[in-house]
């Protein structure tokens, strides 16, 4: 046991340190949708008008560092398609993982929330799937 607790504090402080790197470094998550047919437009749209400003905001408080949106030149096969893509850069990892980031901004941007909810619960209903994608830059050199 004498011998364990020394490899245990030393991957603890491995951890906790690569933890640490990560909260003060730039953090990117890639937020791919697959619509359903015909309605990417309208998806588009709505993300367009209700959670594009919420970022803006958490943007213009240091948060979000940048916002960048995309969506294909042509099409792919079914099992590989998305219709449309958001590369987010957090200032760091835990404002990547703050479900609560755009919250206080809401009131603010929508005085009628219930609708905000409609229209929110609308672009829901138009995805097939939704899936996050965090990446780390590689160095090259």
């Amino acid at each position: 046991m004498k011998k364990v607790l020394p490899i245990i504090a030393c991957f603890l402080c491995f951890t906790i340190s690569a933890q640490d790197k990560h909260d003060k470094e730039p953090f990117t998550v890639e937020s791919y949708y697959k619509i359903k047919w015909g309605a990417a437009e309208a998806f588009i749209s709505l993300w367009k008008k209700n959670h594009y400003p919420l970022e803006k905001a958490a943007m213009q408080t240091g948060d979000i560092i940048s916002i960048t949106a995309f969506k294909p030149r042509l099409h792919s096969g079914e099992d590989t398609r998305w219709d449309f893509k958001v590369v987010i850069v957090f200032k760091n990892s835990a404002a990547a993982f703050d479900h609560d980031l755009v919250t206080p901004y809401k009131k603010n941007l929508y005085p009628d929330l219930d609708k905000l909810a409609q229209d929110e619960k609308k672009r829901w209903e138009l995805v097939v799937a939704h899936w996050d994608v965090m990446t780390d830059s590689v160095d090259l050199n």
